[in-house]
This record gives structure tokens, sequence and C-alpha cells, in this order.
């Protein structure tokens, strides 16, 4: 597929992350943008400030007229249910209908691209190793799952001969990628409503790294069991972090190379889990050639990702910090970088599972890694894509609870749970629509505290 001859470009689920970040390049390059989701966010309005025709209810007569033609390219979601009139609408006239992860790997063909992989790590990893593309004057444009905060976007530049892309392993997305440097960051078992079990998803990240040839250009952590680049933290590997200690509330630490060693590298976001992703992209950018000191600079001005341990209140007597965790691996990982930081105060936690399928694959490890937040609450089940399934409920995430001081809330109640709560630190958890309850928590927060 010829992407020049495309004129005008329907997304069927333009709110996504990921679709977002596909929608803002093709505008950006001059198409014609339209598309469909079937709720209104900050991220579909953002694209309809920017110049993007956006609609909430499946109707073929919302489609923009002129999309009518041979040359629009339809992009589609996994998530879209395969009963979604508008999306039939153009499979039963031939339209060229691409996945998402299919247009990713058309435009990356003929660039040199960094894939970054993994079931948790990959959207930090890769907003870093574009801010580093950025920051050092690359040709690059980057593409990825989260909104960064030194941008306000999920694609950052315009260049034409590199890429940086989120390698999703939802339904296998990252295999229709032609990486030239990858990482992967992570191989614990998740979607398994896609995958079945443990076995298979870690056979399908091993089908991705052999995408690499030379072993030298894929980064992985010493504690996979690939063959590639390693990177530790204080543990021998390739790249290693060493002297971590934490200065003014952010890392510093030493980074030793194969043929360097840098002094007094500093990185502000917390948790030993974003130090291994902040070292991932240093060990990909060092090795593509990008001058360490640009580098160790882009690292220092990072400001993060919205939802990923992102700080809405920051006060002496008052912390809150969203999080987009919805697996219990990320979820431990943000407890422990919240004990790091604030080992003696009382810590709320409220999460909103996400997926039925993913709750009760993975009860036992939701009920583990809440349990140790001195104070938790429960929304009910986000679906997304899913029907319900009959006896996962967050009532049965409740039970399996070891900790008395537990609840489950309605959305409508949670303000009301919140303020009366004596905990220092907040932190909400989840990947639904909990995002969007951020700035009405930010508002009762204050009030209750000022």
């Amino acid at each position: 597929m010829n992407l020049n001859q495309i004129h005008n470009v329907f997304f069927i689920g333009i709110g996504g992350i990921g679709m977002s970040a596909l929608a803002r390049y093709f505008h950006s390059i001059g198409k014609n943008v339209s598309g469909y989701d079937k709720t209104a966010t900050s991220l579909t309005d953002d694209l309809i400030v920017a110049g993007m025709n956006i609609h909430f209810e499946d109707s073929i007569g919302l489609i923009p007229s002129d999309y009518f033609v041979e040359n629009t390219l339809v992009v589609i979601t996994p998530a879209i249910p395969v009963t979604h009139s508008q999306w039939n609408y153009f499979i039963e006239r031939d339209f060229t209908i691409k996945k998402r992860a299919e247009v990713l790997g058309i435009i990356t063909k003929d660039t040199f691209c960094f894939a970054v992989a993994g079931t948790h790590g990959k959207t930090t990893t890769s907003s870093i190793l574009g801010h580093i593309m950025y920051e050092s004057g690359a040709d690059a444009t980057s593409f990825l799952g989260g909104i960064v905060e030194n941008y306000n976007t999920n694609l950052i530049g315009n260049g034409k001969s590199i890429t940086v892309v989120e390698a999703d392993e939802f339904d296998r997305s990252f295999l229709h990628l032609h990486p030239d440097m990858a990482c992967v960051t992570s191989m614990d078992a998740d979607h398994l409503d896609i995958y079945g079990d443990s076995t298979s998803i870690e056979a399908s990240f091993v089908e991705f790294a052999n995408k690499i040839q030379d072993k030298s250009k894929l980064f992985i952590p010493n504690s996979l069991p690939l063959s590639g680049t390693t990177i530790g933290i204080n543990e021998k590997a390739d790249f290693q972090a060493l002297n971590v200690r934490i200065e003014n509330s952010a890392y510093v630490f030493d980074i030793k190379t194969p043929t360097d060693y840098i002094s007094g590298v500093k990185f502000k976001l917390p948790g030993k889990h974003n130090l291994m992703n902040a070292l991932m992209a240093f060990s990909m950018a060092n090795s593509y050639g990008i001058s360490k000191e640009k580098i160790v600079k882009s690292l220092a001005s990072f400001a993060g990702i919205k939802r990923r341990f992102s700080y809405q209140i920051q006060l002496e007597n008052l912390i809150y910090i969203d999080d987009y965790a919805h697996h219990p691996t990320e979820i431990e990982a943000v407890h422990n970088a919240v004990r790091e930081l604030y080992p003696n105060k009382k810590v709320m936690a409220v999460f909103q599972p996400h997926l039925y399928s993913r709750t009760r694959d993975f009860i036992d490890g939701f009920a583990k890694s809440l349990e140790v937040f001195d104070e938790i609450i429960l929304l009910d089940i986000y679906p997304a894509r899913e029907l319900p399934i009959e006896g996962v409920t967050s009532s049965w995430l409740l039970s399996k609870i070891i900790n008395s001081n537990k609840k489950i809330v309605q959305k409508d109640e949670l303000l009301q749970a919140l303020v009366m709560s004596d905990a220092t630190v907040y932190v909400t958890i989840g990947a639904g629509d909990i995002g969007e309850l951020v700035d009405p928590i930010k508002k009762a927060l204050y009030e209750k505290t000022f």
C-alpha cells in the first residue's frame, strides 16, 4: 500500500492512545483525518481542537461523504466488535482496511526503526527514547502509548529517517513491525484472553526478538531468557546503573557501558522500574550513536508521562499520584516506589480493575499487590471490549484481599470516600476511565486539605 496515494484516513476507535498517535501523524502530513469512538475523552477533545472530525455514534450517516472514495484508508483497533456497522460498511465495499499495527509497520518499514516491547515499561521506555531523539536533534518521529508531559502529546517530532514505536504485544501486533533495534523490557503473562497461557505469550516475544538478527541490537534485562545486550542495576550486565541514590526526590547514578563510565546521571521518575526504563533508553540511544552528553541531558529533563506515576498534588502534607497500572506486577512497582519515597506516610490506593478476563486470570496477584497499601478502595471492573464473566466482580477481588481497611464504592461515591480518609498519600490506579476522575479528585482533596 502506497500511503502517498491515500487522501483520507478514517479511524474506528480513534480515541485509543495508540490510534490517536497515528491520527496525529496523518493529520500532520496533510491527510484528511476523521473517526469514530464510543465515548468522548480528553484525548478526543484534543484531536477535535487540532482539526479532526470525530463522532461518537456508530452511524454510517456520520462518515463524511468525501470519504466514500477509493483513496480512503480505514484503520481499526482490535477492540472494535465485529458487529460495528461502520466497519462492516467499509468491509462490504472492499475499502483498504488495516489494523493500527499494520499501518505502523508500513510507516516504519523504510526508516531506522526502534521498537520497544514488553508487558510492562514499554510506554515509559519508548517515551524516554523519543525524548532523547528529539532533544538530540535526530531526524525522528516517535509513536507513543502515552501523553509525554514535555510535549503534551503522544507523537513527538516529524522526522523522516528514524522512528521510535511502542511495540504492543496485544493481538500479536508487534509482529507487523520491522525493527532495526529493539528491546524487550519484560515478558510477564498478560492478555491471556488472546494468548491462552504464559508459554504462548513468551513464544510471541521470542518471535518478535528474532526479528533482530544482530543480537547486539536487542536490549534486555538480565532476567529474560533471550540473547542480547543486557542491562542491570547494581548487577553484572553490558550496561549497568551503579551507585544509585536519591537526591532531591530524583535518582542520581552512574552508568558503566562496554566502553565508558559516566558519573552523576540524573533522572526524576521514581521507582526502580523507571530507572530500568531510563537505562534501557540510554543503552539503545548510546549504541545507535547519540552522544552521551546529549542523552544525559535528556534524561535529566524528562518530565514523565501522564498517568505513569503522575503527580497531581505534591505537597508536604498531601500527595496525589495517578498511574495507569493494570497488572499485578505494575501495581507492585507503584507500591514500591511510593514506599521508597514516603516510607512513614499512610497510603490509600483506589483501583479500577481493567477487563473481566484479566481480573479472573490474575485475581490472586491483584489481591496480593493491593493488600500492602494501608487503605484500599475498589471500583467496579471496567469492561472495555468485554462482556461480563459470571462471578468475576470487584466483590470477588475484595474478598481475596487480606486487609481489613478495604471497601468497594461506586464512582459517584468516590470523592466522598476520599474526603473521609485520613491518608496523606493517595494513588489512583487503573487503565479504564478512572483517568477521567483525576481532576475532580484533585479538586476534592485540595478542598478537604485547605
